[in-house]
């Protein structure tokens, strides 16, 4: 996890230097916006029931429009619509011989936040999330072969539909926000348990940089 917040410390940095000649504006904190935005997930997983499942985290894009929705100046609401990929990468050795893992799940990630606005260029941000699972790759690589398989979920029983909580905040320059979200799954991805595939929860930081109408 270390290095997944230094990852997404980066990319704030980057992002808040090209803000740097852009400055706060006027008080728009009872405006009502949409926007749009773009940025990276850094996603790993983790068994909350303490099975032997160690994982690497992965990069992933993650982008989609949100709504700031006021309630009055300091409360609002914030929904957004998110495509984002999590996952996660491992790697050992099967007969004498080492391999790489890399999965890749694709979400669609609809956060519904409560928006607290203590200053014009602070929005602080928390709630549930849900999130759909839309397709999966793995990839598996060894010294010789490297196989690729897009997942089906016809005759396994991995739950598509979860449930998540989120956290964060956004840092607005006029037009311009960069967002920052820490995220995890309320719910296992087993479904009944029935599944043969490994029992984790996601967890992920996003970094993000967006445009506001």
């Amino acid at each position: 996890m270390k290095k997944s917040i230094i990852t997404i410390a980066a990319l704030l940095f980057i992002a808040t230097s090209s803000f740097a000649q852009d400055s706060i504006g006027d008080d728009e904190r009872e405006k009502f916006h949409f926007g749009l935005k773009a940025g990276v997930n850094n996603a790993n997983v983790y068994d909350s029931e303490g099975e032997d499942f160690d994982t690497d985290a992965k990069l992933g894009f993650a982008g989609g429009a949100f709504l700031a929705i006021p309630l009055g100046k300091i409360v609002g609401l914030q929904p957004e619509v998110m495509y984002s990929q999590k996952g996660f990468k491992g790697k050992g050795r099967i007969l004498g011989g080492g391999y790489e893992f890399t999965r890749t799940s694709n979400f669609i990630d609809i956060p519904l936040f409560l928006a607290l606005k203590p200053a014009p260029f602070l929005t602080i941000l928390a709630g549930p999330q849900f999130s759909y699972l839309v397709s999966q790759k793995d990839v598996f690589k060894n010294g010789v072969t490297s196989v690729e398989q897009e997942q089906e979920f016809e005759n396994e029983n991995v739950r598509k539909n979860i449930l998540c909580f989120v956290g964060g905040f956004d840092i607005n320059f006029n037009h311009g926000v960069i967002g920052l979200r820490a995220g995890w799954d309320v719910q296992n991805n087993k479904g009944d348990g029935t599944s043969t595939t490994p029992r984790y929860k996601n967890v992920w930081l996003q970094g993000t940089i967006g445009y506001r109408f």
